[in-house]
């Protein structure tokens, strides 16, 4: 799961003039290494779109992980403009100042809380159309999940903060500034624990706003949904007080909100609403300006997952449609009452702008990217020119030219070759690999054409390239989603491990909590270890609530992270597990030690375990434990197969102590 080292996009490294001089000293020649784009261009998840409205073809979107990208040919095209000034690429808003369009607001930190979400670092601020950028502070306040703007006055801007998504803080709540972001002053706020979600404001009056307040928090084993501090509150004075709606409203524990207000008609509001209670759970339709609010559609597929979406537009002209975005996207000519989805190119939808003078001009975003209409969604621009998807994993065969593999969060796993081919179109080049968004990629040292492709709750794929022929080879066949990680026999982790045999590929590894080997290409499995994990029960519940459970195999936790063999021996293997422990196997799995190092934080996931190829005993692991608020990089050295650690990360060695 939760993403160690999620990339931005395949990167790898090529010599330049290597011959140049004949340098020997080590440090020059790797002055000669440099960095290019091996690909793909095949956008990940966006949840921030934006457009200037008197540039028709001109608009903004923000990635999960990739930064903020700009397009002035509709979607034919994307730049990106963040690199070079932003310290993170998750962005979570993205607003363009309508008095003064070359000012543009951008919050960091996407509020689609999954459990690989990346934390923010405050707001930014560019005043010529992106080409520069100045920090314009609210680095403590998280994930940021909408920036309004005063249509008349760019310097007024409100920020909903959701908060720190991993730990409960006090900067948690509504922000407001009226000097452009000099002075930001903090005018709303429930509590360390419920932060601000969305918030909109009303077209006809700017001192009339709607929040959206919502109790969120994610833990490796769990998602924390919802209270009876979330809630809707308007203001009337432009911030200086806040009322909660009830007048038919959900009270008691509700869970995440998005709001819209009509253009047409300010006094019309919807607002999806979750709720612990599933009869009270739904679209609601307010037509006095929240005094009062009637259940209009109760349908499961418009707020279905609501913590990850949830989230309504209005139309600029009609006050009877509305847009409401989940797995689908979807479309109300009859001001909510009933919805028709709308094709985009990819499922998962979060965010859309919508021209105000030209309505069926829209850019829409979704965990395949950012694309855009301008013909109301009969077509959409690709989104095969964005950079932006994220990756677990990448290996590499051993062909030549070589071809570099990963999963893809949000798509399927994808290969590309490091040295383009004189295709029509590089597009040409993508293979997928079986497997799915979240796993390891192993392949056949012998044979590139045979490879191993993972995805959660266990499955495995063989594919076999050269004929076309894939198959499932699961160790169990178990269906995760909806059972408690106590009741499910082998717990492999959404981002499970995955290894071919350095000494022998018929070999194959893959983990569990157990670590399971396969010598006839996956058509049977024997377990070959204990369980290599703390097996503790108190985080082997169903994972999610009061509101939502969240049991896509995220938060499956006591789980083995990362495993390795030796290249020196054969049967040397190491693993370590999500909840903090690392053992090692010297006779193929018939015995394991422990070698957990003294200074590991209790409960810190080991990400990666590194084996030396110059000495004997000699590993590398890096730990994190930024899920449970502890952004300090742990790595860890041993020269003697585990008896002893350093910790390699103290401080004094030029890496940051503050970001996983």
């Amino acid at each position: 799961m939760n993403k160690l080292s999620v990339l931005p996009l395949f990167t790898f490294l090529v010599f330049a003039n290597i011959l140049q001089g004949q340098k020997s000293d080590f440090e020059q020649q790797l002055q000669g290494l440099s960095y290019r784009l091996a690909g793909p261009t095949r956008g990940g998840r966006v949840t921030a779109v934006c457009g200037v409205r008197s540039k028709l073809h001109t608009f903004y979107m923000g990635s999960t992980g990739g930064g903020v990208w700009k397009t002035e040919d509709a979607g034919t095209s994307w730049k990106n403009i963040s690199d070079g000034f932003f310290e993170v690429g998750s962005i979570g808003s993205i607003a363009v100042a309508p008095s003064e369009e070359n000012i543009i607001y951008v919050g960091t930190g996407s509020a689609a809380l999954r459990g690989n979400v990346s934390i923010g670092k405050g707001l930014y601020k560019s005043s010529d159309g992106g080409r520069t950028w100045t920090k314009k502070g609210l680095e403590a306040t998280g994930q940021i999940g909408k920036i309004t703007v005063h249509p008349q006055d760019e310097n007024t801007v409100y920020v909903a903060a959701l908060g720190n998504p991993f730990g409960p803080n006090e900067e948690r709540g509504i922000y407001k500034t009226e000097d452009g972001g000099e002075n930001w002053h903090h005018i709303h706020k429930i509590s360390k624990k419920t932060g601000a979600i969305d918030l909109v404001m009303d077209p006809s009056n700017p001192r009339i706003l709607y929040a959206a307040m919502w109790t969120a928090e994610r833990k490796p084993w769990t998602l924390i949904d919802g209270s009876e501090e979330s809630s809707i509150y308007k203001t009337v004075d432009a911030g200086v007080t806040w009322t909660r709606l009830k007048g038919g409203l959900p009270q008691g524990i509700t869970g995440k909100a998005g709001i819209a207000v009509s253009p047409v008609n300010s006094q019309r509001i919807w607002v999806i609403q979750e709720a612990k209670d599933e009869e009270k759970g739904g679209l609601y339709r307010s037509d006095d300006g929240g005094d009062t609010f009637k259940r209009i559609n109760r349908s499961h597929e418009l707020r279905q997952r609501a913590w990850y979406y949830n989230h309504l537009v209005a139309h600029p002209g009609d006050e009877n449609t509305v847009f409401l975005m989940n797995v689908r996207f979807h479309k109300s000519i009859d001001g909510g009452e009933h919805f028709t989805p709308i094709a985009t190119p990819h499922s998962d939808n979060h965010s859309l702008w919508i021209n105000p003078d030209h309505p069926d001009i829209m850019i829409e975003g979704n965990d395949g990217g950012a694309c855009v209409t301008l013909n109301g969604g009969k077509t959409w621009s690709s989104q095969n020119n964005q950079p932006t998807a994220e990756f677990y994993r990448v290996t590499v065969d051993n062909q030549f030219p070589y071809r570099l593999y990963g999963a893809q969060q949000d798509n399927t796993t994808i290969s590309v070759p490091s040295k383009a081919l004189n295709y029509l179109d590089p597009i040409q080049d993508w293979i997928s690999v079986g497997g799915g968004e979240s796993g390891h990629i192993a392949v056949d040292p012998r044979n590139p054409e045979v490879i191993y492709a993972g995805n959660y709750i266990g499955q495995i794929d063989r594919t076999d390239l050269t004929t076309g022929h894939g198959r499932d080879v699961v160790a169990y066949p178990q269906m995760h989603d909806g059972t408690a990680g106590r009741d499910i026999r082998y717990r492999f982790q959404w981002n499970a491990p995955i290894r071919i045999s350095r000494h022998d590929p018929d070999i194959i590894y893959h983990c569990s909590q157990y670590v399971h080997k396969s010598t006839n290409g996956g058509q049977s499995w024997s377990v070959i270890s204990p369980d290599l994990t703390t097996d503790n029960d108190l985080y082997q519940d169903i994972p999610g609530g009061p509101v939502q459970h969240d049991h896509t195999g995220v938060e499956l936790y006591t789980t083995i992270f990362a495993f390795e063999e030796s290249s020196y021996h054969a049967g040397e293997l190491w693993a370590g597990s999500d909840d903090g422990l690392v053992h090692i196997s010297k006779d193929g799995g018939q015995n394991w030690k422990e070698v957990t190092p003294a200074g590991m934080p209790t409960g810190g996931t080991v990400n990666n375990i590194e084996l030396s190829a110059h000495e004997e005993g000699r590993a590398f692991i890096s730990v994190y434990k930024y899920r449970e608020n502890d952004f300090t990089p742990y790595i860890f050295m041993t020269n003697n197969f585990g008896e002893s650690w350093t910790l390699l990360t103290d401080g004094s060695n030029g890496i940051p102590d503050d970001h996983f």
